[in-house]
Formats: C-alpha cells, sequence, structure tokens
C-alpha cells in the first residue's frame, strides 16, 4: 500500500482503537512480555505514524471543546443561548457572553485557553518525536518524514493563531522538552512574525491535493491548507498588529485561486460542502474526517447537535443521539409584535430573507437518497410518531406544539400570528418557540449510510474567494469583489436571479459586506473575528445587546485557573 494512503486509512481509525483499547482495559495483574523504553521510542514506521497523529483528535475536538464554538458565536450578532424558562439559565454565563460582561472568573475563559495550549504542546511534542527520528532506520522516505513534520507545524500554527484571536497576549510555544523555566507572553507583533513564519517554512515541504489524491487528502494539511491560514492571519492582521496586510491577504488569495497551491474548484449545490460528499469535495482545502461510529464533534452537544429544537431529531427521523436540547439558536430580527428591529447588525435571519429567492430559506427538510432541502427549523415542524400517527414538534415546558419563529418572548401556546401582551424579549425572557435554528450539516434518518458522515469542512474555498473580495472592496474595487462574491453566491439562487450583486459592485457597502460574510459562513464560528475586523463587535448594537463603554473585550481574559497554575509568569489582559 502506498504510504498516502496508508496514512489516509489510518489518520483516525488508529487513534481510535488506541483510546478504545486504554479505556476499555481495566485487568491490570497480566504478565507485561515487551516493554518500550522512552528513549526507544519510535522504534519503526507504525510508530511514527502514531505519534503525527496524536494531535489531530484534539484538533478536531477543539472546533467545539473548551467554549470555542460558543464563545465566537454567542459573543456576536448571530447566535444566542438565552434563559428558556430555566433551560440553559446556567448562573447567567451566557448572558455574560451575550452582554460582553464576561470576567477571568468564568470557567470558558480558561477552557478555551486549555484547549488551545494543549493542542500546541501535543503538535509540539510530536514535532520533537519526529525530529530525532532518522528515516532510513524507520523504513521512511526523507520527503514522507518531512511532509509529516510539516503538517504538524502547519498544524501548531493554526492552534496558535486561534490562541491569538482570543486572547492576543499568547506564550510562543515552540519547544517542550528544552522549557524548564516559566514562560512568557510574546507581543502580538512576535506572535505574528512566529505564526507566519511556520506556515511559510512548512508549506515548501507540505504535498498538494495531486499528490495525495482527492480520495485521500481530508484530514491532510496541505500547502494550499497552510497558505489559506496565511489569508487568515494577514486579512486580521490590521487588529493583530495595527499593521494593513491586505495586499499580502490579496496575493495569497490569488495565488490559491490560480492553482500555485493545488486545485480546487467551488460547488455548485450550496449544500454539498456540508454534505457527506464534502469528504472529497474539491471546496474543501481542509476538513477534519468524520463518522457516525467514530469521530463527529460537529454533531455533538458543544455544536450542531444543539443548534436544533428539542424534538427536532424526530423530525429529521434520526434516533442515533436521542432528543436534542437546544442551545443555540439564531438571534431575532423581530420583536414580539413581529416588527423588525431598526438596527443594522443581527438579524441573522431577516439578513436571508432580504434575498427572498435564496434556496437556503427553505424549511429544512430530508427528501430521501441521502438528500436534504433548506437549512432553516421555523414554523411548525411536522412528523409521524412512533404510533404511526401525525405529531408536531414540542419542547419540555408544556404540551403544546411549537411555533418556532424569529422572535423572542413567552409566545407558550399562542397560535401564529397572536399579540401576547407580555412585551419583554431579552436573553432572560424566552420560550422554547423563540429563535430560528439553522440546520448546516444535514441529519439524514435511521437507516440511510450517510447520516452523520459529513467531513467538518474547517477551510472551504469559498473563505478564500470572500477574503480576496474583502481585500478588493477595500482597496475600492467594488466590481472585482462583486464578481467574486456572485462566483460563490449564483449557487443559492436560481439561474437568473436578481439577487446576485450588480456588476459595478454599486450595492456594496462595509454593511453589506458584514452580512453577507454572515450568511455565507453562518454558525461557522468565526462571526466575533468578522464583526471585530468590520470594527462593530465594541460599538454596534443588536437585538437586547448595547454597545461595550470600550474595545478591551475584543479580546478575551486569561482565566484565573490559567492564571493560578502560571503562578506570576503571566499578565491578565488590560482591562481585566
Amino acid at each position: 500500500m502506498q504510504y498516502k494512503y496508508w496514512i489516509k486509512y489510518t489518520l483516525f481509525g488508529t487513534l481510535a482503537l488506541m483510546l478504545g483499547v486504554y479505556s476499555s482495559c481495566t485487568k491490570l495483574d497480566e504478565k507485561v512480555y515487551d516493554r518500550i523504553k522512552g528513549e526507544d521510542f519510535p522504534s519503526n514506521k507504525n510508530d511514527v505514524i502514531r505519534s503525527f497523529l496524536r494531535p489531530f483528535e484534539h484538533a478536531y475536538w477543539s472546533i467545539q471543546g473548551g467554549s470555542t464554538f460558543m464563545l465566537q458565536e454567542n459573543s456576536s450578532d448571530e447566535l444566542m443561548t438565552p434563559n428558556r424558562q430555566g433551560d440553559w439559565f446556567d448562573g447567567a454565563q451566557y448572558q455574560r457572553v451575550h452582554y460582553h460582561t464576561w470576567t477571568p472568573n468564568d470557567g470558558y475563559t480558561s477552557d478555551a485557553w486549555n484547549a488551545f495550549y494543549q493542542g500546541i504542546a501535543l503538535a509540539t511534542n510530536s514535532l520533537e518525536v519526529l525530529n530525532k527520528v532518522d528515516p532510513v532506520a524507520m523504513g521512511m522516505e526523507e520527503k514522507d518524514l518531512k511532509d509529516l513534520k510539516a503538517e504538524l507545524h502547519t498544524l501548531r500554527a493554526w492552534f496558535h493563531l486561534r490562541a491569538f484571536d482570543f486572547y492576543r497576549n499568547i506564550i510562543i510555544v515552540d519547544s517542550i522538552g528544552d522549557n524548564t523555566g516559566p514562560m512568557t507572553q510574546s507581543t502580538p507583533k512576535e506572535t505574528f512574525n512566529f505564526i507566519e513564519k511556520e506556515l511559510l517554512n512548512a508549506i515548501p515541504d507540505l504535498p498538494t491535493v495531486e499528490d495525495l489524491g482527492i480520495n485521500n487528502a481530508i484530514g491532510r494539511w496541505t500547502k494550499a491548507g497552510a497558505a489559506a491560514l496565511l489569508v487568515r492571519l494577514y486579512l486580521n492582521a490590521k487588529v493583530y498588529i495595527g499593521e494593513d496586510k491586505y495586499s499580502e491577504c490579496a496575493k495569497v488569495c490569488q495565488d490559491i485561486l490560480d492553482g500555485k497551491y493545488g486545485h480546487y474548484e467551488l460547488e455548485t449545490r450550496w449544500d454539498a460542502p456540508f454534505d457527506y460528499t464534502n469528504t472529497t469535495s474539491p471546496e474543501t482545502i481542509y476538513g477534519f474526517p468524520g463518522s457516525l461510529n467514530q469521530t463527529h464533534w460537529q454533531y455533538d452537544g458543544g455544536m450542531y447537535f444543539w443548534c436544533v429544537t428539542y424534538q427536532a431529531p424526530r423530525y429529521f427521523g434520526f434516533s442515533d443521539f436521542g432528543d436534542a436540547n437546544p442551545k443555540f439558536a439564531l438571534q431575532p430580527g423581530r420583536d414580539v409584535d413581529s416588527v423588525e428591529y431598526s438596527f443594522k447588525l443581527g438579524k441573522p435571519f431577516v439578513k436571508f430573507q432580504k434575498y427572498k429567492d435564496d434556496y437556503r430559506l427553505k424549511v429544512y427538510k430530508n427528501l430521501g437518497g441521502s438528500k436534504r432541502e433548506g437549512m432553516f427549523l421555523y414554523g411548525y415542524l411536522p412528523y409521524i410518531n412512533s404510533d404511526g400517527d401525525q405529531d408536531t414538534v414540542r419542547g419540555n415546558k408544556g404540551p403544546y406544539p411549537l411555533f418556532i419563529r424569529d422572535q423572542v418572548g413567552m409566545f407558550l401556546d399562542a397560535k401564529p400570528g397572536t399579540k401576547i401582551a407580555d412585551k419583554e424579549s431579552d436573553m432572560n425572557h424566552a420560550d422554547h418557540n423563540s429563535g430560528v435554528f439553522a440546520v448546516k450539516y444535514p441529519f439524514y434518518p435511521d437507516g440511510d449510510d450517510h447520516r452523520i458522515t459529513s467531513a467538518y469542512a474547517e477551510i472551504r474555498l469559498a473563505e478564500i474567494y470572500y477574503s480576496l473580495a474583502e481585500c478588493k472592496y477595500r482597496a475600492g474595487d467594488k466590481a472585482g469583489a462583486a464578481v467574486l462574491l456572485n462566483a460563490v453566491r449564483k449557487r443559492n439562487y436560481p439561474e437568473g436571479s436578481n439577487s446576485l450583486y450588480k456588476t459595478d459592485g454599486s450595492q456594496l457597502t462595509d454593511q453589506e459586506m458584514l452580512d453577507e460574510w454572515g450568511r455565507e459562513f453562518l454558525v461557522e464560528g468565526r462571526r466575533r473575528t468578522d464583526m471585530i475586523r468590520w470594527g462593530v463587535f465594541n460599538s454596534g448594537t443588536w437585538w437586547d445587546k448595547k454597545p461595550d463603554a470600550d474595545d478591551h473585550t475584543e479580546i478575551f481574559p486569561i482565566g484565573i485557573n490559567v492564571l493560578n497554575a502560571s503562578g506570576s509568569s503571566l499578565k491578565q489582559n488590560p482591562g481585566y
């Protein structure tokens, strides 16, 4: 079996098997027939691969673990976790995220830091193991070993970049074994330069998608994947270090689109980048492979399975996980009387409704044969219950059917269109009718071979189109920006739709650009970052969220648990 295929088949299967064996072994009195000393590891190619693999499962977990998804989305104008008649109040911790009143005592401020740094430590440890490897002694080719090390450098850069985005004043970790003293924080400029250097140095030794083959590229860092991380770094450079890097960003984007780092193409259907076929999609630049019986972190409770209402799985016909628990919903665009709010930010569902022929606006529905339509749950959701009778999705606070709406309030069993007397609408006053739900990754029904098999598309080619469009827009080339945006947007609308931007780009404004980022990348865990880049995260108003007193909440505090564990080596971020 060729080396690249062998990696693909062992990438997560080996780790899952190892974890399963270790977690299930309880007989401890067996005779040990063999021992491997630390200095003897790795002793063969399999050991090298095992060391290489270890950080990747943690990386996949970290897209939602440590509250990373929640902090990116709930602090923005996109998602909410309101107090639903006592459900999800949880000491008002989600209110503090929404209102930007978090403190270092909130556990998630430590959890996210730990999630990033565990990944950084794992990747660095694996690098140090591989740096000592003699490829000839392991039966490997030198270029294959260079590839593995370049992928680990890229993975470590990805973790550093995310920590940098969250906390800004972070620790650079480029070695484990040689560090015996306290580690100090680097300046943002030093961190920026480190991440940039990691990626630039890794790219020459990374494979292209053609080197791997489209069937074997999922879960592997490629030249394009590392280049896409440079795009993220440069696109946000003004925020990170106060320096404009839009021209550098545009250059890397254009190189990716021109195929310098491998050939990629946009999908022609809006849902294809998230469907079970995305493991071999030409739009997937980097993704984490998932399956029902092994790893599927984006489908777990920290992410999309809690982005739907209670009995939504019954509506889907999907029973493997039981009933859901609605943690995340879209923030409302309308008040309790169904009048659209006047502020410009937020209102994500209203922003979709601006272009009424958008295919995504349909209510999510499984069509059979591993197909679906629509991206949202709203209105009544009917299904056939276990007795074979027609039923409707309900909550846990009353027997009435839920009518899910783009509003927040105590609607209870009020019928659609009924004006209720209680006009309060805020994070502490919601019921289970409140808030539209987004279903980006499909939940196919029981018996469908492709249920819960979508990869998590961490980097899509669409992001490169949008990043280059933003660079062109900021440089005054609205027409060029419109062409790039429409290249992606055209799959969301019927042929000849008037919803596409005019070719001169005259419809594009700062607000429309931010709105369009929100439509295309809804619930993909980046909204906070985009709002900060456009200068509205601290100054803007949305739903019941008023502007912050200042901009110190642009970065999170370093959690008290992290500070206590560090002794005096870490300094708290300004303003906390």
